[in-house]
């Protein structure tokens, strides 16, 4: 996840054409219909920082500044604890950067510790809400991260018991739960990912669909990208947004790639679904190794603007 940095070659056209595009579509933004600015996902900026041989969040001032010149309205941070809020609010105020939603971890198959991570979600919900904080995204940890071991059938209902009582929670705190994946949950028949999905409330358990650990997670397969769209699409509160190419992940959203995002969108716009837009163009491997955080993100808001310009209008 460290390739050396390469030396950044970009014709002068391209980045006049990439900026023309930006401010375009920020001007259309006044009018969007969607619930909440475009946002960011901050572990995208956690792997940027990353290669670049720096570590996000050591300084949070820097990295939030530099994640204000991006022209990115909103963030969705990671938090493990309450203080983590309340050491952001300053800063999120100093540069004006909103937080419609953030990410928190959450162990809810195993009935011995669930109940406290119930009360660790709830406790830093509290606190976010103060920072406007509306949708608690958790992706349930999987029970090992190296062997890969599927959860059985005692601990799905578990957490889908557990899932649905945090969503319930949040409620009543007049906040929305959305149920995110990655790869993992989508193995032995996706049962893991269907059963959270059928045995929850929709009122308590909305969907944060990420979009390509969807495609990754079945095989590198876009088919299964729109059946899950089609299957769970009026439960979408929340998208996290990533392209690649031949699968493996690019370094800037595009339209062109394994994912057919003009058609998703337009997906979108035939069911009457306005989600909240969230980028996550973050680093692997052999990713491309071009541009600096600032650039990269740059580029992702004006194309995101751009795929999604009907939600916009």
């Amino acid at each position: 996840m460290n390739p050396n940095r390469r030396l950044f070659l970009q014709s002068t056209l391209g980045v006049t054409a990439a900026a023309s595009l930006f401010n375009t579509q920020k001007a259309r933004a006044n009018t969007t219909k969607l619930p909440y600015p475009i946002s960011c996902n901050q572990y995208s900026w956690f792997t940027f920082f990353r290669r670049a041989g720096k570590a996000w969040g050591d300084d949070l001032d820097y990295s939030l500044g530099e994640f204000a010149k991006s022209g990115i309205k909103a963030l969705e941070p990671s938090f493990e604890k309450a203080n983590e809020v309340e050491q952001m609010a300053p800063l999120l105020k100093k540069y004006a950067i909103q937080v419609p939603s953030f990410y928190v971890n959450s162990t809810l198959h195993d009935a011995s510790v669930a109940q406290a991570s119930v009360d660790t979600v709830l406790s830093i919900a509290k606190a976010a809400k103060g920072i406007g904080a509306k949708i608690v995204v958790t992706n349930p940890s999987p029970t090992s991260w190296n062997n890969g071991r599927n959860k059985n059938d005692t601990e799905l209902v578990e957490q889908a018991r557990n899932l649905d009582r945090l969503g319930a929670e949040l409620r009543k705190m007049g906040l929305t739960l959305a149920y995110h994946t990655h790869d993992m949950e989508m193995k032995a028949g996706a049962r893991e990912f269907h059963h959270m999905m059928l045995n929850t409330e929709p009122a308590n358990v909305t969907f944060c669909m990420d979009v390509h650990w969807i495609y990754r997670g079945s095989g590198n397969s876009e088919l299964a990208v729109f059946d899950v769209l089609k299957l769970y699409g009026h439960r979408i509160t929340e998208l996290h947004l990533r392209q690649s190419e031949e699968g493996v992940w690019l370094e800037t959203f595009q339209l062109t790639g394994d994912i057919d995002y003009r058609r998703f969108s337009a997906e979108l716009v035939k069911r009457k679904i306005t989600p909240h837009l969230v980028i996550e163009q973050c680093l692997e491997k052999d990713s491309p190794d071009r541009l600096t955080a600032l650039e990269a993100h740059h580029r992702d808001l004006a194309v995101v603007q751009e795929t999604f310009s009907a939600l916009i209008d």
